[in-house]
């Protein structure tokens, strides 16, 4: 019976060519049917674990990276490269010798390779702490290579710029010193970027290396990885900063010379011994000619040292405003610590409890010969003049 009346119906669409063609219409849809339900059988079957890679583009722009920091070097900078490349290198092996922030691999230090590992590790602990939001980040997103870097400068506040800007939603950065563009370029771009935080998108990467400002090769270096970088600068009066940088010596090597002597190749003369790194790395003006071949001045931002204790809200307001970002860290984010005599978090990263840096930052310094000082003072004003000039900002120091 069924057969007979499928034959009647097929032999009625045979005769009509409108029912012909609806029934054409209809066994052409049940084939959709059929295909899609087995297609979405197959994908049931497929293994979950696949990735995509989103990081092609940076893929890309590794393979092309050794040609385009040779690029830099033979191109637009030449005549500074050829500059630089001319002076002796022992004058800046200590410059970057002696800092003692934590840093991926260890270099030699000036005066002992004691470093006091116990202390840095209770300084750094809250650095590493993982908050809720980079728990979520660090399993998802990339690691991508960063867009901002803070270069310098050495004892100057870039530890604690790095972590208050660590509080914005939308920073995510490395703990210890990559120091990649001065001591360990060899170990290449997929190295680096290992070393950086998963982010998400519309998130900043970021790194601190104050030793990159002060580094003759870390400018050509940058400008191949990308041109677009964001340089910052956390600068600070030179004669304080050389105190400082001595008074960080002195708590891991008591028995080194005195500030006064290291300062003076003469004494009697009152030549300054300018190879010293403490008073080398406060001669701005020279290590910012050296960037201003490869960066224009509107990628490079000059944060206040003293600003960063007096303001720390606004400073932060104009680095957020740097990087493009909302300006969320306000003075709501900040007390002041009397015992240590400069601001702290009210909630850092990953706590909702105070924190402050740890306690080889804000040591005291030693009392220094007033004469020493001003004589300091006297050798670098040219040279603050001449950084005021060139970053068209007034800091005050003289």
């Amino acid at each position: 019976m069924e057969y007979s009346l499928f034959c009647h119906h097929f032999y009625a669409l045979s005769v009509s060519p409108v029912k012909k063609k609806l029934g054409l219409l209809f066994i052409m849809l049940l084939l959709w049917v059929y295909m899609l339900y087995s297609c979405v059988g197959y994908c049931a079957t497929m293994p979950p674990g696949l990735v995509v890679d989103n990081n092609n583009n940076n893929r890309a722009k590794e393979t092309d990276f050794l040609g385009k920091y040779a690029e830099a070097e033979s191109g637009r900078p030449d005549l500074m490269m050829s500059k630089l490349l001319s002076r002796p290198q022992s004058s800046w092996t200590d410059v970057e010798s002696d800092y003692d922030e934590p840093s991926v691999r260890r270099a030699p230090r000036d005066f002992s390779k004691d470093e006091g590992d116990v202390d840095r590790a209770e300084e750094w602990d809250d650095g590493r702490r993982v908050s809720s939001l980079s728990s979520f980040s660090n399993g998802s997103g990339n690691k991508k290579l960063p867009q901002a870097i803070i270069i310098g400068v050495k004892k100057g506040g870039t530890r604690a710029l790095l972590e208050f800007l660590r509080v914005h939603p939308d920073i995510r950065a490395v703990g210890a010193e990559p120091h990649f563009f001065d001591r360990n370029y060899d170990n290449g771009l997929d190295w680096y970027r290992d070393l950086m935080p998963k982010t998400l998108e519309g998130q900043i990467t970021m790194e601190k290396t104050p030793s990159y400002f002060v580094t003759r090769e870390a400018p050509a270096r940058i400008y191949a990885l990308s041109r677009d970088t964001k340089l910052i600068v956390v600068v600070r009066d030179p004669v304080t900063r050389a105190i400082s940088d001595y008074t960080q010596t002195l708590s891991k090597k008591p028995d080194i010379p005195t500030f006064e002597s290291l300062t003076f190749k003469n004494r009697t003369t009152g030549l300054i011994d300018t190879s010293w790194s403490a008073i080398q790395i406060g001669i701005y003006a020279k290590h910012l000619d050296n960037w201003l071949q490869f960066f224009p001045m509107s990628q490079i931002l000059f944060v206040s040292g003293e600003r960063l204790i007096s303001d720390p809200a606004g400073e932060l307001g104009r680095v957020q405003d740097f990087l493009g970002l909302k300006r969320i860290i306000t003075d709501k984010h900040f007390y002041f610590n009397q015992t240590k005599g400069f601001p702290c978090l009210k909630k850092a990263e990953g706590s909702s409890k105070p924190h402050c840096l740890g306690k080889t930052k804000g040591r005291t310094h030693p009392n220094i010969d007033p004469e020493v000082v001003q004589r300091l003072r006297d050798f670098y004003r040219p040279f603050n003049m001449k950084f005021y000039q060139m970053t068209g900002h007034n800091f005050g120091w003289d």
